[in-house]
């Protein structure tokens, strides 16, 4: 009896939905398990078949205190840090008892360094949160910037002036005068990308306070103009960029240091992150995850 050579090939496949308490509502995400044995272009070409936002490969870590290694992939390229690929993949690892907590944390390495997860409850309602890379604000836009003035015109403003943020990728930030203003506003995509591409950013993250009465703080719509065009589900990296600006400015909601956003809405989701800036200032964004598709992928 001959084993199947093909056998060899399959590796743990999982489907997520994160910073959501059901299917649908989050931002989706593919990670591999067992990744070893693959190089970059075959990681690269998984991330561009899952049609994902972002796909993330597991392997053993090489760091001291390290629980896993992972590398993260969008369809286009590698991405060395993101927000709900973190989360999303540190609750596939230990769902697959890959790691264990110490004093209720897991540390993950990847491309921007080793960072530690912060891992709350338990079940369905468990909450990770990944303590994100250090961000700083670049500039404070003048009054009429001509770079921003298209790419806003369709916003009312707030109260807090534009600022170019860096959180390992630099977002230019918005305040919007009110929730309802910020959900009806129709982004310039032209702008956008004119913003974007001039500017070597992501683009831009707007967001407003929340209506009184709502089960969160602040609404955010973070719109990615180049490569491509789009406006992301539920973006843990922009939010926690965003954080950064709102305590460098004294000016974070929620209470002692915490807050609840919501996003994705306009786009066809309702995400939930969960916001924490600690007392030494770091940021950690956060949430819950819903397994979608458990399987494998056979790939050589």
């Amino acid at each position: 009896i001959h084993s199947d050579p093909r056998r060899m090939t399959l590796r743990r496949y999982l489907q997520l939905d994160v910073f959501a308490d059901r299917p649908g509502a989050g931002n989706p995400l593919a990670v591999v398990l067992d990744a070893h044995g693959l190089d970059d272009a075959r990681m690269q070409a998984i991330a561009r078949w899952t049609r994902l936002p972002e796909t993330t490969f597991v392997f053993p870590p090489t760091q001291p205190g390290a629980a896993y290694r992972v590398r993260m992939f969008s369809p286009r390229r590698e991405v060395p840090f993101a927000g709900h690929p973190s989360v999303g993949t540190a609750h596939v690892v230990l769902d697959a008892g890959l790691a264990e907590l110490i004093d209720g944390h897991i540390v993950q390495e990847g491309v921007a360094g080793t960072l530690p997860l912060a891992v709350t409850g338990a079940g369905a309602s468990r909450t990770i949160a990944v303590r994100t890379p250090s961000a700083r604000v670049v500039e404070v836009a003048e009054a009429g910037d001509a770079r921003l003035a298209a790419a806003l015109a369709t916003f009312s403003p707030g109260a807090l002036p534009p600022a170019l943020m860096d959180g390992g990728r630099r977002w230019w930030l918005a305040e919007v005068a009110s929730e309802s203003a910020l959900r009806g506003a129709a982004p310039d995509w032209d702008a956008i990308a004119q913003l974007a591409e001039t500017t070597e950013t992501m683009g831009l993250c707007a967001f407003a306070r929340a209506d009184a009465g709502r089960d969160y703080d602040l609404v955010v719509r973070a719109f990615v103009g180049a490569p491509a065009r789009f406006e992301d589900a539920a973006s843990g990296a922009a939010n926690a960029t965003l954080a950064a600006w709102l305590r460098h400015n004294d000016a974070l909601p929620g209470s002692g240091g915490r807050y609840t956003v919501s996003q994705g809405r306009e786009v066809g989701f309702d995400a939930r992150l969960q916001l924490r800036v600690d007392a030494d200032g770091e940021v950690w964004s956060g949430g819950q995850v819903c397994n979608v598709v458990r399987g494998t992928i056979d790939w050589a």
